[in-house]
């Protein structure tokens, strides 16, 4: 049993790879360090243990394997006061280059190559403090329905984030996976007036989803939404997808590959919006609109209170479950210096001036933990 604190110390004196979050409304924060230093691929879907995928699918998902993990009971986590974010976004040679690449997107949607395409783009700053430990502190108290993670491997280097948005969970044959599309400034309120540019890019999202799931999931598929969700100081549309798993017909290597990347996080039609962004973007986004999570980690279930045979309470079952959660409002963390990564769904109704200012209040969510 440790303080986070000293979970932090620990791994980084000893350098090794470790993994520390908390998932979407829970109190409780994982926390594990593999035991030893090498560079673990994820072959099958199969596996247990934690993954960590990058973007492109033709680039290999690295596995912490559970059967090298020791995990590490977290007592307590220091609380830390949020720091309002400086105006470090205002770089004209950013803003001109996100500016022209929205243009060349919206033109080619135009052109009818494709509906959607996300565009994204990095922002680099400078650090007084080169320990994430604060960082990851912050993002624990500030982002209480978001995927809050630390993840470090030495090879491949370390990476925070509070993502929004799931990729999937499956437990008990149930699978949950969401669309997630349209963005605005939060207000203050749920009540949001959508225009027709988010109405059709969450419904392009939504679609493009039922599409790749239907030959796996056919009438099993339950949509409900989509609603406004608050995911820091921003507001989504959100529509929640559901189905009942027959295990001996769909694996869950076929579900993954068939939802990422989604068009929430790359477009529509997947492989155009793909090679669009590999020829047009101007860097490698690495892990970002990856995903990471639990891969078939095992969870304690006590049995129901309701039951008639009161000895049978004493059992408990043990189940598999996945989580597994988009990679948005990320960092990654460099000696002394953070790359935010972040970007926006365009369609041909987007306003280049519009998405840029949409990217400048994402970066919102790093940049007050930092």
């Amino acid at each position: 049993m440790q303080s986070l604190e000293a979970f932090f110390n620990t791994v980084q004196e000893n350098d090794l790879p470790f993994v520390v979050y908390r998932k979407p409304g829970e109190k409780v924060v994982k926390a594990y360090f593999q035991k030893d230093k090498a560079l673990h691929f994820l072959k099958d879907f199969d596996e247990e243990g934690f993954v960590f995928a990058p973007f492109r699918t033709d680039t290999p998902t690295v596995l912490f394997p559970l059967s090298q993990l020791e995990e590490v009971t977290i007592t307590s986590v220091e609380a830390l006061d949020v720091i309002l974010p400086q105006n470090r976004t205002s770089q004209e040679t950013e803003k001109q280059a996100h500016i022209a690449l929205v243009e060349k997107g919206i033109n080619t949607i135009q052109n009818g190559d494709m509906e959607k395409v996300v565009l994204s783009r990095k922002h680099t700053i400078p650090l007084k403090n080169s320990n994430p430990y604060e960082a990851i502190v912050r993002l624990l108290s500030k982002y209480t329905t978001a995927f809050v993670y630390c993840w470090y491997h030495p090879t491949v280097g370390l990476w925070l984030g509070a993502t929004p948005e799931t990729l999937l969970t499956i437990k008990n044959r149930q699978l949950e996976t969401m669309a997630l599309a349209g963005t605005k400034a939060y207000t203050g309120t749920l009540d949001v007036n959508w225009g027709e540019k988010e109405k059709r890019e969450q419904e392009l999202v939504t679609q493009a989803i039922l599409n790749n799931l239907n030959p796996l999931l056919g009438a099993n598929l339950e949509l409900e939404g989509p609603v406004s969700a608050k995911a820091g100081n921003l507001v989504h549309l959100k529509t929640k997808l559901t189905a009942k798993l027959n295990t001996t017909e769909v694996s869950l290597k076929d579900i993954v590959q068939a939802l990422h990347p989604t068009p929430a996080i790359c477009g529509y039609p997947r492989e155009a919006a793909k090679t669009f962004i590999n020829e047009n973007e101007a860097y490698d986004r690495e892990y970002y609109t990856g995903y990471l999570g639990e891969l078939n980690m095992k969870e304690i279930a006590s049995r129901s209170k309701s039951r008639r045979n009161v000895e049978n309470l004493a059992y408990q079952t043990i189940k598999k479950t996945t989580s597994l959660f988009v990679n948005l409002r990320c960092m990654q963390w460099v000696d002394n210096q953070a790359t935010i990564y972040v970007g926006g769904g365009i369609t041909k109704g987007s306003d280049p001036k519009k998405e840029w200012e949409e990217t400048v209040n994402k970066l919102q969510t790093m940049l007050t933990i930092l």
